[in-house]
């Protein structure tokens, strides 16, 4: 069960959750109904245009599925590393992150099909983020997971088994932050159309800087209990 799940795990993990929500109501909304947080849809998307012989679409379908799994190879070989632990280069995963969605805000807005492709990369970033913590998966791209989790676990409780109440909460947030981050990219871009991109970016630049300092300051906690500790001895 998740008896000392930190609080940074929790917040960190709705943050990024309603950044891939935004940036998904944007795909869906302005990339002709393309979902870009996850790949389902588009690898179905994908064998229909094979079925029907369209070599155009085939191929930018075959892009974009491409792109989201350069942007996992990035963060597999940034972070190389499957347990969330601070310490790791989840700073710099995040601000290439920041860093692709504002260059794909420009080419889309400039009418470029590269922009999509990009998006796409950025998302992928950011699912190779995914992490376990103390046997819980954090997911933050999608919630297909988180729901099928949650229907396990309560499935588990009618046959008598205890129910891990902090992990429950921990993908309630998740998805609550996917839904909300949902709503804020539908809004933005309603009035900004790609221009809504900037919200997930900057909130990806944002999280990078913020987690950076909180790394810093654990360490230096941590050397000042290790001094206290050896002075002690």
């Amino acid at each position: 069960m998740l008896t000392k799940l930190p609080r940074w795990v929790e917040v960190g993990g709705f943050w990024m959750a309603s950044m891939a929500g935004a940036v998904n109501a944007v795909g869906l909304l302005g990339f002709k109904h393309q979902a870009v947080s996850h790949l389902t849809g588009t690898s179905s998307l994908l064998g229909v245009a094979v079925a029907e012989l369209d070599l155009w679409s085939s191929v930018s379908l075959l892009l974009i599925l491409l792109a989201f799994m350069l942007g996992a190879s990035m963060s597999g070989a940034l972070i190389d590393n499957a347990v969330l632990r601070l310490g790791r280069r989840y700073s710099v995963a995040l601000a290439i992150e920041a860093g692709l969605l504002l260059l794909a805000m420009v080419l889309l807005g400039r009418g470029f099909y590269a922009g999509h492709i990009l998006a796409s990369a950025a998302c992928g970033l950011q699912n190779g983020m995914v992490s376990t913590y103390s046997g819980a998966v954090v997911r933050t791209t999608h919630v297909t997971g988180l729901f099928t989790d949650l229907g396990t676990m309560f499935g588990a409780r009618l046959r008598g088994h205890p129910l891990d109440r902090r992990r429950v909460l921990l993908y309630i947030l998740l998805i609550a932050g996917f839904v909300l981050g949902s709503s804020v990219g539908a809004y933005a871009f309603e009035h900004l159309q790609f221009g809504a991109l900037a919200i997930p970016a900057t909130a990806a630049f944002a999280l990078a800087v913020i987690y950076w300092i909180y790394w810093h300051r654990e360490r230096r906690r941590e050397r000042a209990e290790a001094e206290n500790a050896h002075i002690n001895i």
